[in-house]
């Protein structure tokens, strides 16, 4: 294969450091949790990896080097809010949303299928698309697999992800396999209309917790050759012991040789448990919307920072931690910061608890090339929940 042949599913040959672009490149496998590095065309994830969430191209309260610092590999932005504002348009005369918001490292755009769950009261469904109207200004919208395909690629998006419809928990059957279907409809329209050589698209996997029906989605969304897959609809509202439940049924049946993506998902331990199930790659709002509330992870229990018991604690919010915050700011000092209402106090939080997730995705991605991932599961798992 020459440095510019394109195979069916719109991966090429990088020249300069002639490694294939949307190749994965799976290294280590222990029980059913993985270890693999994705090539994209902004550079290697190395998985398991945690995605911090830059909705509207920006991680709220951080910098670009505050990301970087903290080990983050690729970011997430969102279809729907960029092309309300400022555009994907201006976007694209701006050079592109790694120019745009000087990102140098990968990007995933979720496609906007997500708002058709979350904007449920602004919206319709039809077989063309979703009709919006804007929770900004109420103005009419509209974005169906073209559409979406367009928008993403006028971001210049790494990681492409195709229209889908999230159906709400708890659904009927009837919803449930409406969803799917028009999930599987809009796929192919979205493969044919992606047409950027640079980006991957990624197919999403619907059919709520029932594990027959999501089994029914793999088959079908995976027929389509593609270089990722993920699944949507989990974390929509259902008890999270029930996707510890299906997870294991579903992940390990989506293709191995391709990258798996868990959608919106979750805290810590929702974390462990989905790489335990041979998930890749996770995103969600949690590290960074928790921590403007005054909430921290931490290894050894999390920590409310509001708690009178922190006034006159002089230690960091752990010890152990290499992070910006804990290096330089004691809990004393950030609870002040949350209690006078400082725009500081976020900054400072966020960088602790996305250190923390991409720390904890690091240690699995170890444990899984050394062969010992059951033993620090078990143990990691305990120390989080007790």
């Amino acid at each position: 294969m020459d440095a510019t042949t394109v195979t069916d599913n719109e991966i090429k040959i990088d020249a300069t450091n002639k490694q294939a672009i949307g190749n994965f490149n799976l290294e280590a496998t222990d029980g059913l949790a993985r270890a693999a590095t994705l090539t994209t065309a902004h550079g290697d994830v190395q998985t398991p990896i945690f995605m911090p969430v830059g909705t509207r191209a920006t991680v709220k309260a951080v910098t670009n080097q505050n990301l970087k610092d903290v080990g983050s590999q690729i970011i997430l932005g969102n279809t729907y809010h960029l092309n309300l504002r400022p555009t994907s348009e201006l976007i694209k005369k701006m050079g592109g949303l790694h120019k745009f918001m000087n990102w140098d490292k990968p990007i995933l755009t979720d496609s906007g299928g997500f708002q058709v769950f979350s904007l449920s009261a602004l919206r319709k469904i039809t077989e063309e698309g979703v009709d919006f109207r804007s929770h900004i200004d109420g103005a009419k919208c509209f974005i169906g697999p073209e559409e979406s395909m367009q928008i993403q690629m006028n971001l210049g998006s790494d990681i492409i992800m195709a229209f889908d419809e999230c159906p709400p928990y708890p659904c009927t059957t009837r919803e449930l396999e409406d969803a799917m279907g028009r999930t599987h409809r809009w796929l192919k329209r979205c493969k044919e209309s992606m047409t950027r050589k640079d980006s991957l698209l990624f197919g999403i996997i619907q059919g709520g917790l029932s594990v027959p029906h999501r089994l029914e989605s793999i088959e079908q969304v995976c027929s389509v050759d593609l270089p990722g897959y993920a699944l949507g609809g989990f974390s929509v509202g259902e008890p999270m012991e029930l996707m510890y439940e299906v997870l294991p049924q579903v992940a390990p049946k989506m293709p191995a040789d391709k990258p798996r993506y868990l959608m919106g998902v979750g805290k810590p331990v929702d974390l462990l448990h989905s790489i335990n199930a041979g998930i890749d790659m996770f995103d969600c709002v949690m590290p960074t919307r928790v921590a403007r509330n005054g909430k921290v992870f931490n290894h050894n229990g999390d920590i409310n920072i509001k708690r009178t018991e922190n006034k006159e604690d002089g230690r960091p919010l752990d010890e152990n931690c290499k992070c910006y915050t804990c290096e330089n700011h004691s809990r004393s000092y950030l609870r002040h910061l949350f209690a006078c209402g400082e725009m500081l106090s976020a900054h400072l939080l966020t960088i602790h608890n996305l250190h923390f997730y991409l720390e904890l995705v690091g240690e699995c991605r170890q444990a899984i090339l050394s062969g010992s991932w059951e033993a620090y599961y078990k143990a990691k798992l305990t120390q989080l929940v007790s």
